[in-house]
């Protein structure tokens, strides 16, 4: 289980971006990755799973 904080998260689109607190990397993160409902700047925990373009962050908790 990876921590990280909500960069950014567009609503109305459906997706944003989780930046990892250890390693520094940002992940894309969708709708349907998403367990708690997320604002910029929560603190999450998630797990990664390889996508189409990398890995994406799935199974997103707030902590």
């Amino acid at each position: 289980m990876n921590q990280g904080t909500v960069k950014f998260f567009n609503d109305s689109k459906g997706y944003g971006f989780i930046k990892d607190t250890q390693s520094g990397v940002d992940y894309f993160v969708h709708i349907s990755g998403l367990v708690d409902e997320v604002r910029e700047n929560d603190d999450v925990t998630f797990d990664l799973q390889e996508g189409r373009k990398g890995l994406n962050a799935i199974n997103v908790k707030l902590a």
